[in-house]
């Protein structure tokens, strides 16, 4: 069975509600009206419902029974502008400056995330990942212990006997150009856990670097092997080695070779890159040599989930990455 299609079942079985914040846009409209016929989730359409009504229309996009808000009109906006108002103040936020920022769909979807109005958001087929994670910082906050919002990439690769039956995941790979040894482990604890909690798998965590174990000495290898350290310290819980090269990490032999002692080594189904060039190089790489199906990326950090679309994005994809947030919020 296919990873996306694991998660469509999970998200069917616990279904969650998920706001759209760029409700008028065509796609996000084709896409609710798959989501709400697959029963993926509850979605929120927000926007102007006059607009929404006629864009579905002219789209040929059936969004009868699906759930829209207006923010401009919204009898809850008062409510959340309250809201904002206590988190931002100190940073000069007035409570005006609250009610009409309250306005903006994504700060209002954002809030309806926090007080549980909703389980989780998606956009970005219109508007950029700024604008999405600005309101997440200021409204949702990282989860605890996390020192960082990063992404990942879950590779489905066929005919593959690595990983997990084939299911890598990779991180960091979207976000964070060169995190340090703290944010590094934050990004390899945030992947654990989107591991186990979207995929199901117990994962296997290789912090990479061109060197295993000592075999290179440099300032490069020596932020990977803290990294793996601060992560071995703060959750002795989770499966981590580092510094691993990466066929150490992935290839049996390999591993009882450069790491014998290791109960990662040849085994990993979760790679932390060390910075965003290998991250992002490494998951195109096995996208177009190893053909590999690609999923994400998938936001993770937040302590409620938010995920970003890329303005590329088809239909299909929007209804994917709202079943991946579902999912997230069934925990």
């Amino acid at each position: 069975m296919s990873v996306m299609k694991k998660i469509w079942d999970k998200a069917r079985s616990n279904r969650k509600t998920i706001a759209l914040p760029e409700g008028c846009e065509r796609r996000n409209l084709l896409a609710a009206e798959k989501i709400n016929k697959e029963k993926l989730a509850f979605v929120i359409l927000l926007g102007d419902e006059k607009q929404i009504h006629d864009e579905a229309k002219k789209h040929n996009a059936d969004i009868s029974g699906i759930k829209i808000i207006n923010p401009v009109t919204s009898n809850m906006r008062e409510e959340y502008s309250k809201k904002f108002y206590e988190l931002r103040k100190s940073k000069g936020v007035t409570y005006e400056n609250a009610l009409e920022t309250m306005k903006d769909t994504i700060y209002y979807a954002t809030m309806m995330v926090k007080v549980g109005d909703a389980d989780g958001l998606v956009s970005g087929a219109i508007h950029s990942t700024g604008d999405l994670l600005r309101p997440g910082f200021q409204i949702i906050k990282t989860a605890p212990g996390i020192s960082i919002v990063s992404s990942c990439f879950v590779m489905e690769v066929p005919d593959c006997t690595y990983g997990d039956n084939g299911v890598i995941v990779f991180a960091d790979c979207a976000i964070n150009p060169n995190p340090n040894a703290e944010e590094l482990a934050s990004i390899a604890v945030s992947t654990a856990f989107t591991a186990k909690s979207l995929l199901g798998i117990e994962p296997k965590v290789a912090m990479l670097s061109f060197s295993t174990r000592g075999s290179a000495k440099h300032e490069l290898v020596d932020k990977v092997k803290e990294a793996a350290k601060i992560v071995k310290e703060k959750m002795p819980d989770i499966l981590v080695d580092g510094e691993l090269q990466l066929d150490a990490a992935l290839v049996p032999e390999v591993g009882a070779l450069k790491a014998k002692d290791s109960n990662v080594a040849g085994k990993a189904n979760v790679l932390i890159f060390p910075d965003l060039q290998s991250g992002n190089i490494g998951y195109k790489l096995v996208q177009r040599l190893a053909k590999a199906n690609t999923i994400g990326p998938i936001s993770q950090g937040f302590a409620l989930p938010i995920n970003d679309l890329s303005r590329g994005c088809t239909p299909e994809e929007i209804v994917d990455v709202v079943a991946i947030t579902a999912v997230q919020a069934i925990g």
